[in-house]
């Protein structure tokens, strides 16, 4: 027995999506200028004889992976439709122990 949605309902979930978008978005320009400015550190220090501004650059981009999968549906266990079925789930059990 599903509802029909209301224009508020559907424009407040539109809304939050497209926060969601842009704070990955944001993400990404401070991971690239930050990025950018520890490289010419690196640089700078050494010229790249070490080049330790991969590791930050590595472990900051296992983050923002995670961080794109989880804003564009990407990843299967915490994804948008695993969301969905964890509410219908726990909204169910709530029903049935009510």
């Amino acid at each position: 027995m599903k509802k029909e949605e209301t224009y508020q309902e559907r424009y407040t979930r539109a809304k939050a999506r497209v926060e969601e978008i842009r704070s990955f978005y944001n993400h990404l320009f401070i991971y690239i200028i930050v990025n950018i400015g520890i490289a010419s550190l690196n640089y700078y220090q050494n010229e790249w004889q070490f080049a330790w501004f991969l590791f930050p650059l590595g472990g900051w981009g296992i983050g923002l992976l995670g961080h794109a999968l989880g804003t564009f549906s990407a990843n299967p266990f915490t994804g948008k439709n695993w969301e969905q079925r964890k509410i219908q789930e726990l909204m169910e059990k709530e029903r049935l122990n009510n």
